[in-house]
């Protein structure tokens, strides 16, 4: 069994200092109470008590005793030297003379500590590894950690390295092969034939049958839609998902069919019989529910840009074709009607007031004046026309591009019937009239005569009324079934959005209401969600002190807008600010920026990677996808050179090298095993801790504050993944990098959407599925991502939100109390918070946010769910009435507060200058993003961030190096200045044409800073 999981550089750091503790970890581990006083105090010698205090600490932190005091960090030695007021700490030395006192000192630690040998408690430590291993499959690396870390907090002393790694490995091992066991057991004869078929190439064919069918669609077309539910069904038939595989972990079959999904049929081959078929069965499941999934995926948006946004378009240009004969038509008519009402009117003199009779008397004479302008059968022509070209008066808006839309009906035609025998759909009561439209389609299909009975006549909205029972084609007493069905697709395809139509054997597009803590569950989580987002179980007093809380706010602020030159209404009471008047660069700061940007070193951006790990080993966090195997020889510099070649755009030709870790094969094969969203987040998660203990980046901030926006990339290749949008795509589709950066600088994690939606619908997931950091307090958006609804959830989620308004004018403003005066906003305070709405709803809105909050539900499902047609739900309208409480007390604080509007503003842009950042990283192929598929493009800006972390991380800890530097050479260094520094400098970073993958050494961690005067360019 593999147990050689640790590197030479972590098998020494094992129960050893590495480096100085923190100051936070000082404080915590290091610092004396009053009963380690009493142990240390009756020792007589200086040296026994700071080796005692030595000892008692240093097993508190590692969770061994020292061999040698020596090795204790000298910060260690001299902060406990300061608690026990010993001047020299020095004197530590002549506490390894004896060694007797040393081993009584140790034999009295752990018999007042109450510590354990590894042997009393290696049984229990086994079992606790056992059921880690079992429901989470974490790498053997993090369960050496966290086995670690058992023994630390169950005061036991710690063993050898290779004890550990052994039990660790071994007790893995079992799991493992339990997990296989169970899941192959599950499976008959003519199961385990069926799986083992999909890893063969059929005769001809290039691929595995794996390998086909783990490919979804791309293009978006019928026929695609069709091969999609092909996809899905023949992956149906297979029969697996019937498997009971309830009582396995989820995160182990996740884990499964991960490897099944992303490794290479010839490797799965080579396992034993028991992992192969489990792998191939969990693979199966996955890609059961996933193949409807991309099929659905498929459905939407084939919907919304061929059929929808199609027809709307060529129904424009058609409309624009015709215009110049309406309005020739138009203007003929308007010249026969002028004739008639000045020849048929009475006539008055404006001057005397005299009223003469008509001009003519009779029909025959109005039509002789008539036609000397317009001949009478130019008339008729023009009014032919217009009835040819404009729609009935009783028509409204849409009907000319769904008349157009029926003409796509080969586009359908293909899949219908696929649909609604491969999707098994299901509704709640509102769109069970849709639903089941929907599945009596196919009897309709093909068929000369439908009669008015055999459809749904109450979906006929609009001018689909029209089109369907009254085109002029119809025969009497028949429906056009054509229109019908398109009439059905467009109910559908809002239904699904709004998940009123769902799909119960898909998971993106199932019921979210089915995913809701709810009975017994929901009873148990209850009290552990209340007081973790400290909202109570009943919400009289809670709504009460939000209600006083903003009368009370109303009231301050009012009384100051007098003296406020910040506040203005117009003459509508609308609300607007003066414009903030740009910060003052003072020379201080750009003298200071000036220096410290002469001296970074001049790097090529490999070498940063490099570097990097060499301080944080966030390449340690790069396993393989089979999680068993031992680890590459340089695997550090393979990885660099993915992240260049992936971060950069630029494909492997430019860091492929003829040294082993940079040749092709090495390249992909790396690339396929180890690089996958998972270990890109566990490396992100490394380097955003160590971003945050370098003091230059707590100047910044405290990591307490965040924002969210997003970041557009063309997508020029054909993908279900990627939307239009002429503003930011051109003619092409795109896609959007949601990402979150913290007031540090570090980016804490994102998320790849199609298109542009509202980032509203995406803003609770990403601040939920961040990869590491503190958990932000407040969250800085722009204008597209607020909505009343998300203010309420975020509200509720514990989230101080404070979105950009640009349309300050436009927001309406709301008070509880319709009777109250508050002076100036007297106007612009004309909405009204229902708190008995919000009362009624209670229950259900805490169940709402405890299911986004523990996980069991997208926040993305939930809005949808809150909203049908743009209009919220009763629930979403009691969220909506709470979320207003704080957008108003939101909007006060933007009046009142000039510092807070401004604190805002640099988030916002210490967010534009990341984005800025990335696209000089991701330079190549135009900064374009050629991936067609959503795993593609999320490991892809996977890579992007997380160069962008090491970039970042890199400049951060040598800017703090070169201040502290010139502080020491009496350089005037202001607070101030250093807070308004930026990280996101690139000059000194080489991107392009030249990569290096040889790290220099650094003696001392870092390399030599250059002269602050130095002005010369890589």
């Amino acid at each position: 069994m593999p147990v050689e999981f640790l590197t030479d550089e972590q098998a020494a750091a094992y129960a050893a200092y590495r480096g100085a503790p923190s100051r936070t970890e000082l404080e915590r581990f290091f610092f004396l109470d009053d009963a380690d006083r009493e142990l240390i105090e009756p020792k007589r010698r200086a040296h026994n008590r700071l080796g005692f205090a030595a000892q008692l600490t240093t097993v508190r932190y590692l969770g061994v005793f020292l061999d040698d005091p020596a090795d204790v960090p000298p910060e260690v030695v001299d902060y406990l030297a300061e608690q026990l007021d010993i001047g020299d700490p020095s004197v530590l030395k002549e506490y390894g003379e004896r060694e007797n006192t040393r081993l009584e000192h140790v034999r009295e630690l752990r018999r007042v500590l109450e510590y354990r040998e590894f042997a009393e408690a290696e049984g229990e430590l086994r079992e606790w590894v056992d059921a880690r291993a079992w429901t989470t499959g974490e790498g053997p690396k993090a369960l050496f950690d966290a086995a670690a870390g058992w023994l630390r907090e169950r005061r036991v002393l710690l063993p050898g390295v290779t004890t550990l790694t052994r039990l660790v490995a071994s007790v893995r091992e079992a799991a493992n092969q339990r997990l296989w066991d169970s899941l192959h057991g599950m499976l008959s004869t003519g199961q385990r034939a069926v799986l083992d078929s999909l890893l063969t190439v059929p005769p001809g064919e290039r691929v595995s049958e794996l390998d086909r069918l783990r490919r979804g669609p791309v293009r978006v077309s019928g026929p695609q839609m069709k091969r999609a539910l092909e996809r899905a069904e023949e992956i149906a038939a297979f029969g697996m998902g019937a498997v009971d595989v309830s009582r396995i972990p989820p995160r182990r079959l996740a884990e499964l069919s991960r490897y099944g999904v992303d490794g290479k049929a010839s490797l799965l081959r080579r396992h034993s019989d028991a992992r192969r078929l489990a792998t191939l069965l969990a693979t199966t499941v996955y890609l059961t529910s996933r193949a409807v999934d991309d099929a659905l995926d498929l459905l939407e948006v084939l919907i919304a840009t061929k059929l929808l946004a199609r027809a709307e378009r060529e129904s424009a240009k058609e409309k624009l074709k015709s215009l110049p004969r309406v309005e020739r038509a138009s203007a003929k008519l308007a010249t026969a009607f002028q004739v008639v009402f000045d020849t048929t009117s009475e006539q008055v003199d404006t001057d005397t007031g005299e009223i003469a009779p008509p001009k003519v008397e009779s029909l025959e004479g109005m039509w002789a004046a008539i036609e000397q302008v317009v001949p009478r059968h130019e008339l008729a022509a023009a009014i032919a026309a217009l009835f040819e070209l404009t729609p009935p008066l009783d028509s409204d808006a849409d009907e000319a591009w769904r008349a157009m839309l029926i003409n796509r009906f080969g586009t359908v035609r293909p899949f219908l019937k696929l649909l609604v025998s491969v999707v098994n759909f299901d509704a709640t009561p509102e769109g069970e009239a849709v639903l089941g439209a929907l599945l009596s389609l196919p009897e309709l299909m093909g068929r000369k005569k439908v009669g008015p009975a055999e459809i749904d006549a109450d979906l006929l909205t609009g001018s689909w009324r029209r089109l369907v029972l009254a085109a002029p084609h119809l025969e009497p007493g028949t429906v056009d079934w054509k229109a019908y069905t398109f009439c059905v697709l467009e109910h559908l395809h809002r239904m699904l959005r709004s998940k009123q139509v769902f799909a119960k054997n898909s998971s993106k597009w199932g019921d979210p209401r089915a995913k809701l803590l709810a009975g017994q569950a929901w009873q148990q989580a209850r009290p552990t969600v209340l007081a973790s987002l400290n909202l109570p179980g009943e919400a009289d007093g809670h709504l009460a002190a939000r209600a006083a809380l903003l009368d009370g706010t109303y009231r301050e602020v009012a009384a100051r807008v007098p003296d406020s030159a910040q506040i203005v209404f117009d003459d509508d009471g609308r609300l607007h600010f003066a414009a903030l008047e740009p910060e003052p660069e003072p020379a201080s700061l750009l003298e200071l920026r000036a220096a410290v940007n002469a001296m970074l070193p001049r790097v090529d951006l490999p070498e940063v990677l490099l570097e990097v790990f060499s301080w944080t080993g966030a390449d340690q966090a790069f396993t393989s996808v089979t999680a068993g195997e031992a680890r590459l020889k340089d695997l550090n510099v393979t990885i660099a050179a993915l992240l260049v070649a992936h971060g950069c755009n630029v494909g492997y030709t430019p860091v492929m090298g003829g040294a082993d870790p940079l040749k092709y094969g090495r390249l992909s094969h790396v690339d396929q095993t180890y690089l996958r969203l998972a270990t890109y987040r566990a490396a992100n998660a490394t380097l955003i801790e160590h971003q945050a203990s370098i003091p230059l980046a707590q100047t910044w901030g405290g990591g307490l504050v965040a924002s969210v926006d997003g970041m557009r990339f063309v997508v020029p290749v054909p993908s279900v993944y990627a939307r239009p949008n002429p503003k930011y795509f051109g003619r092409r589709g795109g896609a959007t990098w949601l990402n979150m950066i913290n007031d540090q600088a570090a980016g804490l994690g994102g998320k790849v959407v199609a298109g542009t939606p509202r980032d509203s619908l995406y803003v609770l997931d990403v601040l939920y599925d961040r990869d590491g950091g503190k958990r932000p307090e407040m969250i800085v958006t722009d204008t597209a991502s607020y909505s009343d609804i998300v203010f309420g959830l975020l509200t509720l989620a514990g989230f101080a939100y404070a979105p950009q308004l640009a349309d300050l004018p436009d927001q309406k403003m709301w008070r509880v109390d319709r009777t109250a005066d508050y002076g100036a906003f007297q106007d612009a305070a004309r909405g009204r918070i229902d708190l008995a709405r919000i009362e009624r709803h209670w229950e259900d809105i805490l169940r709402i946010i405890g299911s986004i909050h523990t996980g069991a539900v997208r926040a993305y499902d939930v809005i949808r769910m809150l909203s049908r047609d743009g209009r919220p739900t009763p629930l979403g309208d009691a969220i909506a009435h709470y979320g207003r409480i704080a957008k108003t007390l939101h909007i006060l604080r933007l009046a009142d507060e000039p510092g807070y509007r401004r604190q805002i503003k640099v988030q916002a842009n210490l967010q534009e200058g990341r984005h800025a950042l990335a696209r000089k990283i991701f330079h190549g192929k135009q900064g374009q993003l050629y991936q067609r598929y959503q795993d593609g493009m999320e490991d892809q800006i996977g890579a992007l961030g997380l160069v962008l972390n090491a970039l970042v991380l890199f400049n951060t800890r040598y800017m703090d190096a070169a201040v502290n530097q010139l502080r020491a050479d009496g350089f005037d260094v202001r607070d101030e200045d250093v807070a308004r520094l930026s990280p996101f400098v690139r000059h000194h970073i080489n991107m392009l044409g030249r990569y290096s993958f040889q790290l220099p050494d650094l003696p001392g961690g870092l390399r030599p800073l250059r002269d602050k005067t130095a002005t010369d360019d890589m």
